[in-house]
């Protein structure tokens, strides 16, 4: 008989998930997704200036500010036909490739690893086991003898004080856990590490682009980071080095820690790697912008379909019409008004709750399509479409992780095998291998700009009497991220998120095809269906991350909380 498991609320994500799944002898054999969370930014935007929305934008999310801030800025210079100066758009990378390598340290070490890593199961490990285990792996100057009794002691010491804090309400000595004592205490060592080295990158991020979250560098037509080499007040050769220190011991980090260990976790895991596909319809954007039109990537886009890597089909520009005109959205099971199925360009967004309904409405979540497919976002989607279009960053990497968990798993595993919820995470680590690489490269372009006495930074807006529309997009930490706006006589008219994490956490459409989350969970072994780990698992290997807009009301839509900030 089929057992219903709701896990609400799912944790280590932002936001408010929730998930339900069906569980038939021992497998989940139907899941929904719902967003538990209603995003109004949209409303907020409408009557205002363009060129303030990527500030409100920002505000969706307290994770995501950077992105939402390039994709505002964009989809206003795309409706205006404009051009960047090449300044800028070196800027912009550095934020977006920084910010990145922020999120994904984050997301592995503090958000998933614990559904991997049994914490208390450390304590048994042996010293010089894990010191051997550990260098094996990596030369990594941490993994030392000291270090890891050090930590084993710190994880002593928290255990007998019977307040476990971070490592609280974890699923330690679940059956599901299978690493061996000694690489869970070398995991352990690195989250530690890994609260530094995330630091290190928010300051680098707050450097150039003036604090972070919320950063505040940048201006439909370019940015405000004024460049001056001989100005302690602007964006000078001082901070640009100080910069780029810091990226490179976050590089280190990434390649010397993070990566290695998510390789030891996939071959030490083998028996899970055939779980978690789900949609295998990938779509990424082209990214880390080379010239002022917007046409030559250093990361590049396209979709692939039915995980077939001869089916990808590249976007060109931030103009491509491929991608302008096949996004919708549908609605036919989210708790909006209307079943329609529309273009960002012309939808509306009026709430309109019930309850949750498993063959109705049950998500504040539209349900995102292209082409009239589901597709799966993010790094996984990022690396399959570089890896199909012979992108040499991504085959170097590719093939180097698929050939290290082959010879630690002791089986042969190739591209096949990234269709997974651990795919997801050697993705993860493979983008943020190569956007360490590409945030040096684009550091160097920009200072070698700079010696040139180019220091452009900003193109004046023009914005017309009359309706125009734009779109613009970002390869975000989790996926593709789009905003369209419709600008009328210089104000907002129309403006949509299409965000990553609805792609991924969307319901079905009124064809009843299930999204990225929902289609991912089906096949997934529950051994503890009072400990859905295995739920965990695979939901977290997407980075979730639903929209900061909450609004709290009864089943009627009444309002029943009012604060008052001060």
């Amino acid at each position: 008989m089929a057992q219903r498991i709701v896990v609400d609320p799912v944790t280590r994500i932002e936001g408010h998930l929730r998930i339900d799944a069906e569980v038939d002898n021992g497998v989940v054999a139907k899941a929904w997704s719902s967003g538990q969370m209603w995003r109004g930014i949209e409303l907020i935007l409408q009557g205002r200036d363009p060129r303030d929305a990527w500030l409100f934008t920002q505000r969706i999310c307290g994770v995501c500010t950077t992105v939402h801030a390039l994709a505002s800025v964009r989809c206003v210079e795309n409706a205006l036909g404009m051009e960047i100066p090449i300044n800028a758009q070196y800027i912009r990378n550095l934020v977006q490739s920084i910010h990145a390598l922020h999120d994904h340290i984050v997301h592995f070490y503090v958000l998933s690893a614990l559904d991997w890593v049994d914490v208390v199961s450390a304590l048994s490990a042996d010293i010089g086991k894990t010191v051997q285990l550990a260098e094996s792996i990596s030369n990594w100057p941490g993994n030392s003898a000291n270090r890891f009794k050090t930590v084993k002691a710190k994880v002593q010491a928290i255990v007998d004080s019977g307040q476990l804090g971070p490592f609280a309400n974890g699923y330690w000595g679940h059956s599901a856990m299978k690493l061996p004592p000694e690489a869970n205490l070398m995991a352990v060592s690195h989250y530690l590490e890994a609260l530094d080295y995330q630091r290190k990158a928010d300051m680098a991020l707050g450097i150039i682009s003036g604090k972070n979250p919320h950063i505040q560098n940048l201006s439909v037509g370019g940015v405000t980071a004024a460049i001056n080499p001989d100005n302690e007040n602007t964006l000078n050769m001082e901070r640009l080095y100080w910069v780029r220190q810091l990226v490179e011991e976050v590089q280190g980090f990434i390649k010397q820690v993070y990566v290695p260990d998510v390789i030891a976790i996939a071959a030490l895991y083998k028996d899970w790697l055939p779980y978690g596909a789900g949609v295998t319809n990938y779509m990424a954007v082209p990214d880390m912008v080379l010239d002022t039109k917007s046409t030559s990537f250093d990361l590049p886009g396209g979709t692939i379909m039915g995980g077939d890597l001869a089916t990808v089909k590249p976007f060109t520009s931030f103009n491509d019409p491929y991608f302008r005109d096949n996004v919708v959205e549908c609605i036919a099971r989210s708790w909006y008004d209307g079943d329609w199925t529309r273009h960002p360009y012309e939808e509306d967004t009026v709430p309109k709750y019930t309850d949750f309904q498993d063959e109705g409405k049950y998500t504040w979540l539209k349900a995102p399509r292209f082409q009239g497919e589901p597709m799966q976002v993010g790094p996984l989607a990022q690396v399959m479409v570089g890896y199909a279009q012979g992108h040499e960053l991504t085959r170097k990497y590719v093939d180097h992780v698929l050939s290290e968990i082959s010879t630690l798993a002791g089986v042969q595993v190739g591209p096949a095998a990234l269709h997974s919820s651990l795919g997801r995470h050697a993705a993860r680590a493979i983008r943020a291998a190569m956007l360490s690489d590409l945030a040096i490269k684009h550091w160097q372009l920009l200072v070698d700009n700079i010696g040139k006495g180019d220091l452009e930074i900003f193109n004046r807006p023009t914005f017309p009497k009359g309706e125009i529309q734009g779109f613009g997009f970002h390869e975000a930490p989790r996926g593709a991220l789009s905003h369209w706006i419709v600008i009328k006589d210089g104000v907002i008219k129309n403006y949509q998120c299409v965000v990553p994490s609805t792609w991924n956490a969307g319901p079905r459409d009124d064809k009843d095809k299930p999204g990225p989350y929902e289609a991912s969970l089906v096949g997934n072994p529950i051994a503890d269906p009072e400990r859905p780990l295995e739920v965990l698992r695979t939901i977290h290997s997407f980075d979730p991350c639903i929209a900061c807009a909450v609004h709290m009301l009864d089943p009627e839509g009444r309002e029943t909380v009012k604060l008052k900030v001060l």
